[in-house]
């Protein structure tokens, strides 16, 4: 209630559940920009939201927030599919400043199809006016993050990129997040992308910078 009530002073709209109970109906009826889900919810806990919701290709944007704010914790957060992970206690204008971010990622303008828009990334079609992924007739809906980090690594082929510049080229610069949730978007992607996550061949580690997107045939050493 105190949050909805600090919200509401930034002019969100907002929409509140009690617990996970209702979250596929109210889905379906409402469509959020943001989902703000906590952890420690009542019934289903907010990890299984999260990993049910993007099981099934759900791309809203999606904060956790919790009291449990071990590294174990926000890793798990990320896996799943979370955009961001707030721990407890925290400062409502950082919550705040987490979903503006998100609002204003989600809203840069995309450009109207064409060929420079798609990028191959071996059996994969990486489309970036849909934000998603194909494979004959699959599609592979992408996250924010997941959109923002791929772009990043397809604009610059070869190019090894250290975590900061990803985080400042795939992330608004207000943003304050952690190189850990750099490569937990880049083992998300792998695992999309790769026929052998373990040993990736299209966004390969640079051991001691980063990493960097190798396309076509050709490798890096």
């Amino acid at each position: 209630m105190l949050l909805e009530k600090y919200l509401g002073r930034y002019d969100f709209e907002i929409a509140t559940l009690p617990d996970a109970a209702d979250v596929e109906r109210r889905l379906a009826r409402f469509r959020p920009d943001v989902l703000v889900l906590d952890l420690m919810l009542p019934g289903e806990d907010g990890l299984s939201v999260c990993k049910r919701l993007r099981g099934r290709g759900e791309t809203v944007p999606i904060i956790m927030l919790t009291a449990r704010d071990e590294p174990f914790d926000r890793v798990l957060g990320l896996e799943l599919g979370a955009d961001e992970y707030i721990g407890k206690p925290f400062e409502p204008r950082e919550l705040v400043a987490r979903i503006d971010a998100l609002l204003r990622r989600a809203r840069l303008p995309v450009a109207a199809p064409d060929i420079s828009e798609n990028v191959r990334v071996g059996d994969w079609i990486f489309d970036r006016a849909s934000r998603e992924l194909l494979r004959g007739q699959e599609r592979v809906s992408l996250t924010s993050g997941e959109f923002a980090l791929l772009k990043a690594l397809t604009d610059h082929p070869l190019e090894p990129l250290r975590r900061d510049q990803l985080l400042a080229l795939a992330r608004d610069s207000a943003q304050e997040l952690s190189d850990r949730a750099i490569d937990v978007q880049v083992s998300r992607l792998r695992k999309y992308l790769e026929q052998d996550p373990r040993a990736p061949r299209y966004i390969q580690t640079v051991w001691g910078v980063g990493y960097v997107f190798v396309p076509a045939s050709r490798a890096i050493s």
